[in-house]
């Protein structure tokens, strides 16, 4: 497995892991809903997966952009 998707994979589990849970407790103490519970939960995982795709890939361009030239 490459080193870029080790660093992905990694990055991306863990992240999800802890916001998952802690919309989680928070949405559960707040409303004891099981249906806003969920929906949180759908929601979460689509924008937190979608900003740690962004966040990695910027990351990825810093690296492959040489030096600039300054005028």
């Amino acid at each position: 497995m490459k080193a870029s998707w080790k660093t992905g994979l990694s990055f991306g589990l863990t992240s999800g892991v802890i916001t998952t849970l802690g919309l989680m407790v928070g949405l559960h103490s707040g409303t004891h809903s099981r249906a806003i519970v969920i929906g949180g939960i759908l929601t979460i995982a689509i924008a937190d997966a979608m900003s740690d795709a962004l966040g990695i890939h910027v990351s990825e361009e810093s690296k492959n952009s040489g030096p600039t030239r300054q005028i």
